[in-house]
């Protein structure tokens, strides 16, 4: 299945930038604004995770 294959990818994508976000903030002096940019991203990958995921269902 190829929406399968894409919503794994985009899973790990998901994974990978809470794991930079959380690298980042552990930072004293971390970046408000390339933080606040990640979870944008992220956000709109799990936007795009949840349109997939409905897709898959019906």
């Amino acid at each position: 299945m190829a929406i399968q294959g894409h919503i794994n990818h985009l899973s790990n994508q998901h994974r990978k930038i809470q794991d930079i976000i959380e690298t980042e903030m552990s930072s004293p002096d971390w970046d408000e604004l390339r933080v606040a940019a990640l979870k944008k991203q992220k956000l709109r990958i799990k936007d795009e995770l949840e349109r997939l995921r409905a897709t898959v269902l019906n």
